[in-house]
């Protein structure tokens, strides 16, 4: 946003120098809107598809659905918004209640979206935190 409003700022002085109508640039100016607080359902329904993080699809920005079946309510997605693990969630014939490496080639820990990473395949890395 701060780097929006420096642009902002030199695109005005070049107006003023260059003695452009000013009604020109308004569209450089972002809407100011509120971001709901409501939480984003994970995973929700969009397009027939489940999505289980953020998407970005027909927008800019990433954004969640606010119901599990997508009616139309929604929201940008913030820094706070990513998916969360599911714990216990079961990897090949095991149940892990925790992040693990355990068949990742890199050594990094990683965890399951969904209680059965078998059927399901969603997942994410965990950062060092989780760990």
């Amino acid at each position: 946003m701060e780097v929006m409003r420096h642009l902002v700022g030199w695109v005005s002085l070049a107006v003023c120098m260059h003695g452009l109508n000013a009604e020109l640039i308004s569209h450089l100016h972002p809407p100011i809107r509120d971001i709901s607080i409501a939480s984003c359902i994970f995973p929700f329904i969009y397009d027939d598809e489940i999505h289980y993080n953020c998407i970005s699809t027909h927008s800019d920005f990433d954004w969640c659905s606010l119901d599990f079946n997508f009616k139309g309510r929604w929201r940008y997605c913030t820094a706070n918004d990513p998916p969360m693990c599911t714990f216990p969630f079961l990897f090949r014939k095991r149940t892990i209640h925790n992040c693990t490496k355990e068949g990742y080639i890199l050594n990094r820990s990683w965890c399951s979206l969904t209680k059965n990473y078998n059927k399901d395949r969603k997942w994410k890395q965990c950062s060092p935190l989780n760990f």
